[in-house]
């Protein structure tokens, strides 16, 4: 994920929206058509941006135990019209508690 990790800091990823440009690009780069986007940990700072932002080019989303959950509100995550499958674990106690509403 670029700016994470070993991976050098990226400007143009420092916003959601930015994220979401990135995201966009490497689906339409790929030639992906409406793919199943599994998102676990710190890519879901990506991810739920683009879920939330333009969910309808994905025929499923697949969180697990994303980063990022309480960022959004329990009212955005309910506008998500996208097939999604929640995966999370006893342990993953940070998870914000609208994203599972």
């Amino acid at each position: 994920v670029p700016g994470y990790g070993d991976s050098p800091p990226v400007e143009t990823v420092a916003t959601a929206q930015g994220r979401v440009a990135f995201l966009d690009h490497v689906l339409q780069e790929l030639d992906m058509r409406r793919p199943v986007l599994v998102s676990p940990s710190m890519s879901g700072r990506f991810a739920l941006p683009f879920l939330l932002a333009q969910g309808d080019q994905l025929a499923g989303f697949v969180p697990i135990a994303p980063v990022g959950t309480k960022d959004y509100t329990a009212e955005q995550y309910q506008q998500v019209q996208t097939l999604t499958l929640i995966l999370y674990g006893d342990r993953d106690a940070s998870l914000g508690p609208q994203a599972l509403q």
